[in-house]
């Protein structure tokens, strides 16, 4: 009960620029300790191991991303409504609803663990790889296979670990395992120099440990929320799976367009423009985390105040979140213009064609900084207060339709035109996040305010 009144107090009580730095700034921070690992394996594998090393880690990373997207879509759809039933008073409610999560998590992991084990030299040879990059993407992929429902896990009960109002502790957990991940990387490639499935091995055991690591104090029941027995309600099940969804249509349909992607740059550039698509989704994997823990840290305390009818503090946390958005894409934006091939370089060490030609297309990628806030912020604006349709549209805008359609329009212009992908999407999709908030500040306007259920 004192757990649940530290929340109250917490989301309720607390100032809204008060609570953005008590909550959101450590789930920043948390969020980019937690996202240097893959930035450091990239970097070490590039380095260390070579250029089909490299493009072998980026060819399999999609894959990898859709099997930890399937323990997001429970994590995240699970975390809008135990936040709005504990907002409520709900906790026993709120308590079933995470112990049924935990045990869809593990089965999901289960399932595309298996899947993607025994599926990953068929992919990448369909994909156009040659023999030696398949064999690359094949042990690396393999490695994460056997880790995935354990590993997938870490990203669920970091939502959890914040909801229960800990927010230090996720911050310091995140950071833990971050150091774990370069220990283990440190070890492997630099100090052994063993090959790529060792790359996958580091990653995959500092998430294991971190797991460990956040699951303890739950088992122990001293958070907010505790387990109880599973029940396995269709109803529930409809409610994570609808409020997880535009999450994981985001992170699904990305992979997707990536895995399309990569295809495409194979037949128009080869191993080099899949390594300098490879640099520009390690740039995305380092921002869109930072603006991931600016915004979601926040999505607890949004929905619990939404739950307790309180929409003058729902506008207020937002006005945090966008402009928190705003300044940390803006900084994207600088660096990135001022440091391209600087940029380049902390991926590949002497490959001379990759820099070069990932000078124009970091140049380019760049701009898309200039809005993704919007198009961010709004999504999570949405599902936060339940609304998992207009969410929904934005994601799938941005990771999905806009970007197929791209691909469509300029492979004609070749390598760099379909390397302008992702800020040609982004510029479009801004149109569908400006429509949708002009509708949620209706919303969240109105004076008649109906609980959620």
């Amino acid at each position: 009960m004192s757990d649940l009144k530290d929340s109250e107090k917490l989301f309720i009580s607390t100032k809204p620029v008060r609570l953005f730095f008590k909550a959101s700034l450590p789930g920043a921070i948390g969020m980019l300790a937690s996202s240097t690992y893959y930035l450091t394996e990239t970097i070490f594998v590039g380095r260390m191991l070579g250029e089909d090393a490299f493009a072998g880690l980026n060819l399999a990373m999609p894959f990898i991303l859709i099997a930890f997207a399937l323990a997001d879509l429970v994590g995240v759809g699970s975390s809008v409504p135990i936040s709005i039933k504990l907002g409520q008073g709900k906790s026993e409610e709120a308590n079933k609803v995470f112990s049924l999560a935990v045990v869809l998590i593990f089965l999901f992991g289960l399932i595309s663990g298996i899947f993607f084990y025994i599926a990953a030299p068929f992919i990448f040879q369909a994909m156009g790889a040659s023999a030696e990059i398949v064999a690359q993407a094949t042990s690396y992929m393999r490695v994460y296979a056997v880790f995935a429902p354990f590993a997938s896990m870490s990203f669920a009960f970091d939502n959890y670990t914040r909801i229960s109002g800990r927010i230090n502790r996720s911050m310091f957990v995140n950071i833990f395992m971050s150091v774990m991940c370069f220990s283990f990387q440190l070890i492997f490639l630099v100090l052994l120099r063993l090959p790529i499935a060792f790359a996958a091995l580091a990653s995959s055991l500092g998430m294991l440990i971190t797991t460990c690591t956040y699951m303890y104090p739950f088992l122990k029941g001293r958070m907010t929320l505790h387990f109880r027995r599973p029940e396995f309600k269709l109803h529930m099940i409809k409610v994570i799976v609808s409020n997880g969804l535009p999450s994981f249509l985001s992170n699904m349909s990305g992979r997707i367009v990536s895995i399309v992607m990569n295809a495409a740059l194979l037949a128009v550039g080869g191993a080099t423009a899949v390594s300098i698509y490879g640099i520009l989704m390690s740039i995305d994997g380092l921002v869109l985390p930072t603006m991931y823990g600016l915004c979601d840290s926040l999505q607890p305390a949004v929905g619990y105040n939404w739950g307790a009818g309180r929409k003058d503090r729902v506008r207020a946390i937002e006005r945090c979140c966008y402009t928190a958005s705003i300044s940390l894409c803006l900084l994207a934006f600088a660096v990135l213009m001022l440091f391209p091939e600087g940029t380049a370089a902390l991926f590949v060490s002497d490959a001379a064609d990759i820099i070069s030609g990932a000078h124009l297309a970091i140049i380019i990628f760049a701009f898309n900084y200039l809005i993704r806030w919007l198009n961010f912020s709004t999504q999570s604006f949405s599902a936060s207060i339940g609304k998992p349709l207009y969410a929904t549209m934005i994601s799938v805008s941005q990771a999905f339709v806009f970007p197929i359609l791209f691909i469509v329009l300029l492979y004609p212009v070749g390598q760099i035109g379909l390397l302008s992908n992702i800020t040609a999407a982004t510029f479009a999709t801004a149109v569908v996040a400006l429509v949708i908030l002009i509708k949620l500040m209706r919303v969240v306007s109105d004076k008649h305010h109906e609980k959620q259920a």
